[in-house]
This record gives C-alpha cells, structure tokens and sequence, in this order.
C-alpha cells in the first residue's frame, strides 16, 4: 500500500495526542524535517496556522463532502 503524501492545497485530517484535538486541515506548505505548516479553525473561530509533523497527517475518507 502506498503512503499518502500530503501536497499544498490538500485537506487533511490532523491526529493529535488524544481524539478531541482531531481536526480537519489545509495544508498549507511543507517545513523542514518531515513537518508540514498547516492552517486549522482555531477554539475561537479564527484561522490559526500549525507546524505538525507529516505522520500526523491523514488522507480524509473519500465521502467526507459527499
């Protein structure tokens, strides 16, 4: 099986520690050393920038927006 790669532009599903910090992303660029800045909604309503790891980063399932 193939290991996705995120690109810029993709939507991405983040895992975090634990299953509330889960969220959906848009990744916006690739950082240095395997980490990814990506841009989320924040606690507060307002787009927050994050630089998280690459295994961290999930395909979202293809009936996400169906």
């Amino acid at each position: 099986m193939l290991k996705w790669t995120p690109q810029p532009g993709n939507l991405a599903l983040y895992v975090g520690r634990t299953r509330a910090q889960s969220r959906n992303v848009i990744v916006v660029a690739e950082a240095c050393a395997g980490r990814m800045v990506v841009e989320a909604i924040g606690r507060r309503g307002s787009k927050v920038r994050l630089t998280v790891g690459r295994d961290s980063l999930r395909q979202p399932q293809p009936d996400l927006f169906a």
